[in-house]
């Protein structure tokens, strides 16, 4: 990977965790939990989308597929975090 992709990854993981922050408590967790939520939304919402058969190509398509990963993570914590 290079220094691009991997930027332009970060820059992802940022905006989708932030973005699920926002939409799931009213707020981000700041750059770095922003990243981690986001990274691994990234991962959820690429399996999730892959077993309803769906493909998001492009920048944008790859914000909303980890903003819903990470929104499907962050419902499922709150779920555990409340039991």
């Amino acid at each position: 990977m290079s220094v691009t992709g991997l930027i332009v990854f970060l820059a992802i993981g940022a905006v989708a965790g932030w973005l699920a922050g926002t939409l799931m408590k009213g707020g981000g967790f700041g750059l770095i939990g922003n990243i981690v939520v986001g990274i691994v939304g990234a991962v959820l919402g690429g399996f999730v989308f892959g077993l309803l058969g769906i493909s998001a190509g492009g920048l944008i398509g790859s914000i909303v597929t980890a903003t819903v990963g990470a929104v499907l993570l962050l419902f499922v914590v709150g779920i555990i975090k409340r039991s």
